[in-house]
């Protein structure tokens, strides 16, 4: 069995649509603070493009984690 964990940072740009942005393997122990700083330095410093137009909120961020367990193989 393996787990895979990644991070996902919502965004609303310009257009209103959200806009993710996903980040394979963070750091273990990422906090809270540490994750709202990284979207709020994205909408300041205005660093993606989208369809829609600019980033303009931080809408959320989360941790995923995927479990497999191969049953054949």
């Amino acid at each position: 069995m393996s787990a895979d964990t990644d991070l996902e940072l919502v965004f609303r740009n310009a257009a209103g649509k959200k806009v993710s942005l996903n980040i394979e393997e963070p750091k273990a122990g990422v906090t809270k603070a540490e994750i709202d700083a990284a979207m709020q330095a994205v909408v300041e410093n205005n660093i993606f493009n989208t369809s829609g137009g600019d980033i303009v909120e931080a809408v959320e961020g989360c941790l995923r984690t995927v479990t497999r367990d191969v049953v054949a193989d």
